[in-house]
């Protein structure tokens, strides 16, 4: 199984399937506005614009279920990271990361790359890098600050 095998929704409504970005390294990240990770936003910016055009993709989901840090609705959540960080990569609807209403995508990511002491997502703002083939091959903490993660991006793009 690889991450091809998914189908999201985009801010708009519309189902998006990740196989559009086969080929491409992917990180696939929870996020949230209220957090103090938000401003994470900034270094995820930073890495998609070195990156796109070199065959990067940020795919980011914001996700309330981790103190109550992302209540708005979809559009505000967009404005929100579009004025504040000036994001330009992907932002799809809200989702669950954990629970019985987990996105199926993100199931997949927690059993293919299991965190420290649970599979379960601990926090806002957790990495899943995913190789060209469409493999999660690592998960990142909430604290792994975005620019760390750029040398396992780059080491990717060249295999």
């Amino acid at each position: 199984m690889t991450v091809y095998s998914f189908t999201v929704k985009t801010m708009d409504g519309t189902e998006k399937s990740l196989a559009d970005y086969k080929g491409k390294v992917l990180l696939i990240v929870n996020t949230a506005s209220r957090c103090g990770f938000t401003p994470q936003f900034q270094g995820l910016q930073d890495l998609y614009d070195t990156y796109k055009d070199k065959g990067f993709e940020i795919l980011g989901f914001p996700c309330n279920q981790f103190g109550n840090q992302d209540p708005d609705s979809n559009e505000e959540i967009l404005n929100f990271c579009q004025t504040n960080y000036g994001v330009t990569f992907p932002m799809f609807q809200k989702i669950d990361v954990n629970g019985e209403n987990a996105h199926p995508l993100f199931q997949y990511l927690k059993k293919a790359t299991k965190g420290m002491l649970t599979e379960n997502i601990k926090w806002n703002f957790t990495k899943f890098l995913v190789n060209k083939e469409g493999e999660a091959v690592e998960r990142f903490a909430p604290q792994t600050k975005p620019e760390s993660i750029a040398k396992h991006i780059e080491k990717l793009l060249a295999s």
